[in-house]
């Protein structure tokens, strides 16, 4: 395993120096699923909740999330992302959302943060939006699916 880059010699904290690295195309995408009970859900899908559209506010506040990462991530870069989106899967079998969110650049760091924040924020959205009908929503399965460009790689979950 490698070394923990964010700690130097001395095991003090520091942000990582990116400046000799290569720009390359860096892609990420990250997942999460929120449960819900079922009558939650159907109020989502038949658009009848009091606050509105919950899948676009949520879209919407995962794609800010992924902007915004480097405020919310101490030791993270700023970035200049180049695309950002977030897709909702309704899955009414298992009473649940799927998100899944991916960021795009080209630059000298990766963009793997910015996409798990897309998605922990997305579905963070959702049960702050239905937290009045359904406080036992539980947020599950925040994980990165897959990363390509820079120095490691590409990686893929095994999913």
């Amino acid at each position: 395993m490698n070394e923990l880059t964010h700690l130097d010699h001395e095991g003090s904290v520091n942000m990582v120096d990116v400046s000799g690295k290569e720009v390359s195309e860096r892609v990420a995408v990250a997942s999460a699923r929120i449960d819900m009970q079922p009558k939650t859900l159907r109020m989502i899908v038949e658009g009848s909740h009091k606050k509105g559209d919950v899948l676009a506010v949520a879209r919407i506040a995962g794609i800010q999330a992924a902007k915004q990462c480097a405020t919310l991530i101490p030791l993270c870069h700023p970035l200049m992302l180049s695309k950002i989106d977030v897709r909702l899967e309704i899955d009414e079998e298992h009473s649940c959302v799927h998100v899944e969110s991916s960021c795009k650049l080209s630059g000298r760091t990766g963009v793997e943060m910015e996409a798990l924040t897309a998605a922990s924020v997305a579905a963070l959205t959702i049960y702050d939006m239905c937290k009045a009908v359904d406080r036992g929503m539980t947020i599950n399965a925040i994980m990165l699916k897959h990363k390509s460009g820079g120095k490691s790689g590409e990686y893929n979950a095994d999913v």
